[in-house]
């Protein structure tokens, strides 16, 4: 009972730290308001308001019409562009795509030949001109068919696609970029919280100071997780239910409790990993340039910028030891899915296994640096 009395009273003064560090409560307001805000509401995952030219050798009415067919939001209007401008746009990146239609395309159609257009793509702007490309192909094809005359039944393909976004169905690239953002920032929070805490009273000399009191390492280390954790979750929950919902309008389907569970115990796993690269570190500096090594591939890495199958198979197994890695998994499966705990429970169990194993490396790392 005296042990989590002890506990309670350490992470009070953690929290009372924590209100008199203006410099983090200002990080804290900016990194779950400003930072998830700004990139889900001015970033666009996709193509939209593309630059498009357009050099028109046919002068033709079906030319005109694929021209028209290129509409916003997605693409900007089409610019009309002498042939001898091709080359001089494309160099000076005026223009994403530029499109060249040739003499007698027209004519050459209905004769029955096969004329092509030439789409020459920036591909510098990727993620633009990656699926960009493929949206001005599925364009013009489907204006060709319909001019052609091949609307008819006998004419068409063999099986019809239909295609059906489900949880996103107007594939809104901030909805996701929201979450991750969040995602991202506890993160960074909670190695950050920890790890400064810890060398903060090393440096000030207070770690001494609760050296000489019936304290033990474990009881100095669970109260820093804990009282970090508190923090982090309830700027975790204003976050998701005031920008994400209020000012975003991103329509979380899931459980905002079994999400705030998760990421409390995600929260137990990056903060061990807070405090153990604390230990390593004798500075403020040192801990920081350990932790840009452990943070970014933590990030990057973890499925929530690049999906984890589309990496390599060794890489794959190498990031499933990564909390990070399971809690990305585990936000998608209950904001936006709506996953309950019979869905979600392996990713679960994995994250608190890793939880328990950073625990434990770093109770002994801290242990051992305590009696140095």
């Amino acid at each position: 009972m005296h042990k989590l009395a002890h506990i309670f009273r350490l992470g009070l003064k953690e929290l009372t730290s924590l209100r008199h560090d203006s410099v983090l409560l200002v990080f804290l307001f900016y990194a779950f308001t400003v930072a998830i805000y700004m990139p889900a509401a001015g970033s666009v995952i996709g193509v939209h308001n593309a630059s498009v030219a357009m050099v028109d050798e046919d002068h033709s009415h079906l030319s005109r019409q694929l021209a028209q067919a290129l509409q916003p939001p997605e693409f900007q209007r089409p610019v009309l562009l002498p042939y001898g401008q091709l080359d001089q746009v494309m160099d000076s990146g005026k223009y994403t795509f530029v499109i060249n239609v040739p003499v007698n395309f027209q004519a050459d159609l209905l004769a029955g030949r096969q004329p092509a257009v030439q789409v020459n793509v920036d591909a510098t702007a990727m993620s633009q001109a990656f699926m960009g490309a493929g949206y001005i192909g599925r364009i013009f094809q489907r204006e060709l068919l319909n001019y052609g005359g091949q609307n008819d039944p006998a004419s068409q393909a063999p099986v019809l696609l239909t295609t059906r976004a489900l949880f996103n169905t107007n594939l809104e690239g901030g909805w996701f970029l929201a979450v991750i953002q969040i995602v991202n920032n506890i993160t960074i929070l909670a190695i950050i919280l920890t790890g400064t805490a810890l060398l903060r009273e090393r440096e000030h000399g207070t770690l001494d100071h609760l050296l000489v009191l019936p304290l033990t390492a474990l009881e100095i280390m669970l109260a820093k997780i804990w009282s970090n954790m508190l923090v982090v979750v309830v700027c975790t929950w204003i976050s998701l239910e005031v920008i994400v919902k209020g000012a975003l309008g991103v329509p979380l389907a899931g459980s905002m409790s079994l999400f705030l569970m998760v990421t409390a115990v995600y929260l137990f796993a990056s903060t061990a990993l807070g405090i153990f690269l604390a230990t390593l570190a004798r500075s403020t500096p040192q801990f920081g340039l350990l932790a840009i090594p452990v943070i970014i591939p933590m990030l990057l890495l973890s499925g929530g910028s690049t999906p984890l199958d589309s990496m390599p198979q060794w890489l794959q197994w190498v990031m499933q030891g990564s909390p990070s890695t399971h809690f990305v998994s585990l936000g998608a499966a209950i904001l936006f899915r709506d996953a309950g705990l019979s869905v979600v429970w392996p990713d679960l169990l994995a994250l608190t296994a890793i939880g328990l194993l950073f625990f434990a490396i770093a109770l002994m790392r801290f242990r051992k640096s305590l009696a140095s």
